[in-house]
């Protein structure tokens, strides 16, 4: 039986509706994610099925006694409290209680007067008077389940750590269908995955928005798209959705080009002469008019922004040289140790690490922003910086959209040409008149649309991004992308997008713990394959050190030892080879190649993995020698 049901639901805020007689049904189970351009009503559809909206018309059904929890976008700002007292807000009154008994009993501990336990007591029996005790369980498992300190204050905790307990309150009333809006935003990988694998093992049924593709591939079992008010439903993963949509687009615009052919043929029939009119038929007048109302009703796809980096000279050859640079902060927590790298112009660099590693401060050391504490840190000549702050701090929330771009002028010079700020705007799909909005009055992905159209006004020939992909649309995420693939300048990037870092980034600076930063070629993707066979080189390293010399031990012959000595060799080069594969497998273009075509590559694809497995196992064998 379907948990919620929506039929024939409509909601508009003015014209063109923002929700168009929708039909939507969620089944038990199921992680379904909804997709679609900013400001297509995914948020307001949520609200609608949490009953924060109410539609104009249509009918919205739900199962007998369904709970539906939600984890909103941003985290509330009347967040405050103890983690345990967060996370039992999630059960209204009852969770209160159960928080006011964890409060008695750590007060207790520490304070045990006869105050304290006649408290202590009357809460007990309140506990016991409504049947309590299994909501205090409930609360103390999710906590213990998530890895949480139930008494540390929310307000001390990091982004991902907040998260995660807004997610545990959203979770101890055990709902039925859980909606999460954008679960991933200011999430550093760690917590990506970590939210990722929970939801993975968690039965209840899922509906999410994001906009970041390797999580939405991982976890949605269907895709709903909103757009121009109507859902259109797919079931396939992200790749398959990407092509079908083409497809979708496609045969739309032929359909409307063969429309607009035949009403433009009917408009010179009606505005024929007098003979025309008088013989005219009835019926071919009245289908005449109900094209124009068609026409007239049509919505059209909202437009894809049109950015563009401007391009400074060429910087010189080496960017960046740092040799062998320690730092840290006053407090004595070191964030750089003994690093040494050299940037070099066009390199594309990523930058790895959980929240608050220091990825930021080594951005501000290699630009010659912050001095080391020792080694040196040589930047080179000609460098034209253009720099996205995460925090849109380059953004005044008091000045409108036009004014923070050009400066209260109507001119700006893009590209060695005069254009107005208003034209220029709408190229980052900014209306007029949110041109003349401020900026406070903008949604998070405008906010990021705005501070690339703010960056991309002036020639640079570096751009250091800090998480640029945040709140972004999947289809400026692709352009923004293609923009910076083909920039010919030097990259400075930091994102948590793993899709994004393996599509951009030609090396990664990843901080690997205690203030050890590694670099590796490649992105995300290439770290873990070499992390990982560098891991398992330095176990195997570690185990023939540990193992004590015996009289009795029976040496490896010549041939096991190179067997073994072969082996990490083997394992990098069969993972390279399945990594290219899977790259091939996964554009959209790929299945629409002969069929003997693709079964031969997904044949290729699976021996080399039966060869990696077998390669590993053949490793465990001979260590055991």
């Amino acid at each position: 039986m379907p948990l919620v049901t929506l039929q024939d639901i409509f909601l508009s805020y003015g014209q063109p509706p923002l929700i168009d007689h929708i039909n939507l049904v969620i089944e038990p189970g199921e992680r379904v994610c909804l997709i679609g351009r900013n400001g297509a009503g995914k948020s307001t559809l949520l609200k609608i099925l949490t009953g924060q909206v109410i539609a104009d018309d249509g009918v919205l059904k739900r199962a007998a006694g369904v709970k539906i929890a939600q984890l909103e976008q941003s985290v509330p700002h009347d967040a405050v409290g103890s983690v345990f007292d967060v996370i039992a807000e999630g059960l209204g009154a009852e969770g209160k209680l159960a928080a006011r008994y964890h409060h008695l009993i750590l007060e207790l501990s520490s304070n045990p007067t006869d105050k304290v336990m006649r408290e202590l007591e009357e809460c007990q029996a309140e506990l016991e008077r409504v049947d309590g005790w299994d909501i205090n369980q409930r609360v103390e498992a999710i906590v213990t389940k998530m890895d949480l300190n139930p008494d540390v204050d929310i307000s001390s905790l990091s982004g991902g750590y907040k998260r995660r307990v807004l997610l545990a309150r959203a979770l101890v009333c055990k709902p039925d269908l859980l909606l999460l809006d954008e679960p991933t935003n200011h999430l550093d990988i760690d917590a990506i995955k970590w939210v990722e694998q929970f939801l993975l093992k968690w039965e209840g049924a899922l509906l999410f928005i994001s906009h970041d593709r390797r999580f939405m591939d991982n976890l949605a079992t269907r895709f709903i798209e909103i757009d121009r008010g109507k859902i259109a439903e797919f079931n396939c993963n992200y790749s398959t959705y990407i092509q079908r949509k083409k497809e979708m687009l496609e045969i739309e615009d032929k359909h409307n080009a063969l429309f607009d052919k035949r009403l433009s043929q009917e408009e010179v029939w009606i505005r024929q002469g007098i003979k025309a009119r008088r013989t005219r038929n009835e019926g071919r007048v009245r289908a005449l008019e109900s094209m124009r109302r068609e026409y007239a009703d049509r919505r059209k796809q909202q437009g894809t922004a049109k950015m563009d980096i401007q391009q400074a000279q060429k910087s010189g050859k080496i960017v960046a040289e740092a040799e062998n640079i320690n730092f840290a902060f006053n407090d004595g927590e070191q964030v750089v140790k003994s690093f040494s790298t050299l940037i070099q112009r066009g390199d594309k660099v990523g930058l790895i690490g959980r929240n608050g590693v220091g990825k930021t401060t080594l951005l501000k050391l290699l630009l010659g922003q912050l001095e080391p504490q020792t080694g040196t840190v040589k930047t080179g000549t000609n460098l034209d910086i253009a720099y996205f702050d995460q925090y849109r701090s380059a953004l005044d929330e008091s000045k409108t959209v036009q004014d923070n771009v050009s400066g209260g002028r109507d001119m700006l010079e893009i590209g060695g040409k005069s254009r107005h700020v208003i034209s220029y705007l709408q190229d980052f799909l900014f209306s007029p008149d949110r041109c003349r909005q401020p900026v406070s009055a903008l949604s998070g992905g405008e906010r990021n649309r705005l501070l690339l159209a703010k960056l991309f006004t002036r020639p640079s020939n570096i751009l250091v991004l800090d998480e640029p992909t945040n709140d972004l649309d999947i289809d400026t995420l692709d352009l923004l992308e293609e923009l910076l693939i083909d920039y010919k300048g030097t990259i400075l990037l930091v994102s948590h997008d793993r899709a994004f870092l393996n599509n951009v980034v030609t090396s990664t600076l990843v901080f690997e713990g205690d203030a050890v930063i590694n670099q590796y070629i490649g992105g995300y993707d290439d770290w873990l394959r070499q992390r990982k066979v560098e891991t398992a080189s330095s176990e195997k390293a570690a185990t023939k050190t540990q193992e004590k010399p015996a009289t009795s031990a029976k040496k490896r012959s010549y041939k096991v030892q190179r067997e073994l000595d072969m082996l990490p060799a083997e394992i990098e080069r069969l993972e390279t080879e399945i990594g290219e594969i899977s790259e091939q497998m996964n554009q959209a273009d790929f299945y629409q190649s002969e069929r003997s075509v693709t079964e031969a590559v997904e044949k290729n694809l699976s021996d080399l993995q039966q060869q990696l497995n077998h390669c590993y196992q053949r490793w465990e064998e001979l260590e055991t020698q």
